[in-house]
């Protein structure tokens, strides 16, 4: 799920204006990739405690890309009805997120 959600922000940025590329464009593609590879990472983590870690800073890039696409939204650069997709699709990541970082913070070792 996290790499569409790449995916989808890699087609979506597509759409913004050239003078956007090393601004919008760029900061949104790097915190998405950011989410599932931050995951990635901290699976690779033998304690808890560093597995943690780095499945909060996929959790602060999901946020960071929640308020990049309102803007998106603001800056008139997507529809609504993109808008509302992208958002979904990101609620979903998060919550799943949320749940793992429940499981790893109450698990002992």
């Amino acid at each position: 799920m996290g790499i569409e959600l790449v995916e989808s922000t890699y087609q979506i940025t597509t759409k913004l204006p050239i003078s956007e590329i090393y601004g919008l464009t760029n900061q949104m593609r790097r915190c998405s990739v950011s989410i599932p590879s931050n995951i990635a990472e901290g699976c690779s983590r033998q304690s808890e405690k560093d597995k943690a870690r780095f499945v909060e800073i996929s959790m602060g890039s999901s946020f960071e890309l929640e308020t990049q696409i309102h803007l998106f939204l603001r800056l008139n650069y997507i529809s609504e009805f993109e808008h509302e997709k992208l958002l979904v699709k990101l609620d979903q990541i998060q919550r799943m997120i949320n749940s793992y970082l429940i499981k790893l913070r109450t698990t002992k070792i």
